[in-house]
């Protein structure tokens, strides 16, 4: 059987080699396994080379501003609780641009899932130091060598309490699909990262560099147990763990917010047609 999510007839514009293949795979694949259909998934983007991934999957495809890609995910899914939505773009628009929407999504707990493509540099701009770039990392901007301190999403949202943390690594797709599985399946606001090589602009963290040090958290890593979860972030370097960090099951936004509101209020009740829309858009401006 054919996967329906495969969107043909589309130029790809990644470099050949790049991690974004990677995660497309792995997305697409998990999708189809886990029985969703195309018109009931929204794929929710910003900008750069990360957000160029939903036009290559057959779903409903919202494609908005740099970092503002959390914010659009959380309204379809608190409209039509019913969709599967999954906001993705990379380190760039998730943590820098996106950074405060990241934080409020956390408290919030939409039931939406945030898959972000940590390739640790800004590819579509053509090489500059991301939010998690390593210090000391060149580039044609930072000559001197990168002089901030990496951003660590995996801590940042554990110690926020998020409801789901994970990570992956595009270069082990099945490994990675089990972890989409698990944060699709989650309810709740669920973040992956997923290290991806840039093959272009990151000659330092490449697939070898990654196949020498990542693991996965073993049977004896407990998600519930927040002070675990959260030292095991910390750990990078020579050692770099890939799993479910942490869970903690809690309320959606969603769920508490229609015990406050009816979902019919949320819902257009007259008859749709051009000239409906035309009025009420002219009572609206």
């Amino acid at each position: 059987m054919s996967n329906p999510f495969e969107q043909e007839g589309v130029e790809i514009a990644w470099c050949p080699g790049c991690g974004n293949f990677g995660i497309l795979k792995a997305l697409k694949e998990t999708l189809f396994e886990l029985g969703y259909e195309p018109h009931k998934v929204v794929l929710v983007s910003g900008i750069g080379q990360a957000a160029k991934l939903p036009h290559y999957l057959k779903v409903n495809v919202f494609n908005g501003l740099h970092g503002r890609s959390i914010p659009v995910a959380f309204a379809i899914k608190t409209v039509n609780p019913e969709l599967l939505v999954i906001a993705e773009s990379g380190d760039g628009c998730m943590y820098g641009e996106g950074g405060n929407h990241l934080l409020h999504a956390i408290r919030r707990n939409p039931d939406i899932t945030v898959v972000v493509h940590d390739n640790q540099v800004y590819g579509l701009t053509k090489g500059q130091a991301s939010p998690t770039s390593e210090e000391g990392f060149f580039s044609k901007v930072q000559t001197l060598g990168n002089l901030s301190t990496p951003f660590n999403p995996l801590s940042l949202a554990i110690a926020q309490d998020a409801s789901f943390v994970a990570r992956g690594f595009s270069g082990d797709i099945e490994g990675l699909k089990k972890i989409l599985k698990e944060a699709l399946s989650w309810k709740g606001f669920a973040l992956v990262d997923v290290l991806q090589p840039c093959v272009t602009f990151n000659r330092v963290n490449t697939y070898g560099w990654y196949k020498e040090r990542v693991y996965y958290l073993g049977e004896n890593h407990d998600p519930s147990n927040r002070f675990q979860a959260f030292e095991k972030s910390l750990e990078w370097g020579e050692r770099i763990p890939l799993g479910i960090f942490y869970t903690h099951r809690k309320p959606t936004y969603q769920e508490k917010f229609y015990t406050q509101i009816p979902r019919s209020h949320l819902l257009y009740q007259g008859t749709l047609s051009e000239e409906s829309v035309a009025r009420e858009f002219q009572l609206l401006v």
